[in-house]
């Protein structure tokens, strides 16, 4: 495929902020999504067309789609975004993972579908989507995401097997970990459901995941700028028969492996040591 028109979602920050001028200035015009005004304005001021899109409102997609489509044909779409809920699963109410697959995995295939009878009309399309090493071995304090790009991995491997033998292709990205505002924009996910304080695991709650959230850190081990990101984006889009699967990084490439070749005790204990 070369360079056409490509929808992004969450171009707000990281990954899709940086696929989105990457993509531009390989001569794509690049649809940029963003939930808050003063994101899409600022796109906007970069030169990329931006449209409002709230993955969790059913209606929200709908109009994404029409104002999309109003603009053109398009030849590509990069379901990028996604948010993060840090937490133990005992401790996680029934509309926390509601809210979180209602963005991460509902959303996000709704926009999906909603795209594919496009690109069967026009004969050609490209679907990359995001997943991440979480998606391939789950960690503790984790569990809402990890089961979001569980699902989310399940549902786009159908979906690949299905779309074979017609003209649209569609590709997993394997990140993890990248820099990202994944683990600020984390916090108000967490202080909306997660009552640590009356957990059992109150004490390890302080001990590590409040540090992680709260306290400045440095780049975590292995961890990639998003431009290694697009770097598989822009191949997935390109390459006359794509992969299945891009890994981004040492962890995603070992957590593959592992999870192939270990037994489930020992794939406990690299999960809990990660």
């Amino acid at each position: 495929m070369t360079a056409g028109r490509v929808l992004i979602t969450g171009c707000s920050s990281g990954i899709g902020l940086d696929a989105a001028r990457r993509l531009q200035a390989e001569g794509w015009a690049v649809v940029a999504t963003c939930r808050k005004p003063d994101d899409i304005a600022a796109r906007q001021a970069e030169g990329m067309e931006c449209l409002h899109l709230d993955l969790s409102d059913e209606d929200s997609v709908t109009t994404c789609v029409m104002q999309a489509l109003a603009g053109g044909p398009i030849d590509a779409l990069v379901n990028n975004a996604a948010f993060a809920l840090p937490g133990a699963v005992e401790d996680m109410p029934r509309g926390a993972i509601r809210a979180i697959m209602e963005t991460n995995l509902l959303g996000t295939h709704d926009l999906t579908t909603r795209l594919i009878p496009h690109f069967r009309q026009r004969g050609a399309g490209r679907i990359v989507t995001i997943s991440s090493v979480l998606g391939l071995v789950g960690i503790p304090w984790r569990g809402p995401y990890v089961a979001s790009k569980f699902a989310l991995e399940g549902l786009t491997d159908v979906l690949r097997l299905e779309m074979h033998g017609t003209p649209v292709k569609v590709v997993l990205i394997e990140p993890g970990p990248i820099t990202s505002r994944i683990r600020e924009n984390a916090i108000p996910h967490f202080e909306r459901w997660v009552n640590w304080q009356d957990s059992p695991r109150a004490d390890q709650y302080r001990a590590s995941l409040l540090k992680r959230l709260y306290e400045p850190s440095g780049k975590d081990r292995f961890e990639l700028p998003p431009s290694a990101v697009s770097d598989r984006i822009l191949t997935a889009l390109t390459a006359p028969n794509p992969k299945a699967r891009y890994y981004v990084t040492a962890p995603t490439r070992i957590s593959a492996v592992a999870r192939r070749v270990l037994p489930g005790r020992a794939l406990d204990w690299f999960a809990r040591r990660s």
